[in-house]
């Protein structure tokens, strides 16, 4: 019997984890995938364009919107993310279950336009641990305050997600993440 492919969306707050635990689905879960976020921030370390982000101009970001372009998008402090609109689609006439790991905001927006998207919190188990991990990605004092100040207020949206994983161990955050994508594709549409 086919079914149809669906589309997961995991966030929560920065430094969390969401990037980690969606990468190791990718490896673990077949037929499950990803897209390729815009974004008009700089890269940091290792990051490549068209591999880890899209890296694009203000000015290209703000020609996708007007176009419609995209399925979501967000400023998260003094950046634009956003998630195109084709290449969702694409994956999902191809068969593929699509993962998305964005912010609150563009969650919000996804829910909206495809309110049977599956949506999931990813939580930290503290604000003190929040802050560990901030702070060990090499974020200053004072992106890390922004970053926590940012963290209370998407914690407060929680109510609206299907499920929440705490993320304080990660292989059973994504053992967890796993089993909830196992169990919507095993749902009668």
């Amino acid at each position: 019997m086919n079914r149809e492919a669906k589309l997961f969306i995991i966030s929560g707050p920065s430094g969390v984890g969401k990037t980690t635990i969606a990468q190791k689905l990718f490896q673990e879960v077949e037929g499950l995938v990803g897209s390729i976020s815009c974004t008009t921030r700089e890269r940091r370390g290792a990051e490549r364009d068209g591999i880890d982000y899209r890296f694009i101009s203000s000015g290209k970001f703000q020609d996708l919107i007007k176009e419609g372009a995209f399925l979501e998008w967000a400023g998260i402090l003094e950046s634009l993310y956003g998630t195109l609109r084709d290449d969702i689609e694409a994956q999902i006439a191809a068969g593929n279950d699509v993962l998305l790991c964005i912010d609150v905001q563009g969650a919000a927006q996804v829910l909206k336009e495809k309110p049977d998207t599956v949506a999931i919190f990813i939580m930290p188990p503290n604000i003190e641990e929040l802050r560990i991990r901030l702070l060990n990605r090499g974020e200053s004092e004072g992106e890390i305050e922004r970053r926590i100040d940012l963290a209370k207020k998407e914690i407060e949206r929680v109510s609206h997600y299907h499920r929440v994983v705490y993320n304080d161990v990660l292989h059973k955050a994504v053992d967890l993440v796993k089993s909830i994508v196992y169990a919507e594709r095993q749902k009668m549409v």
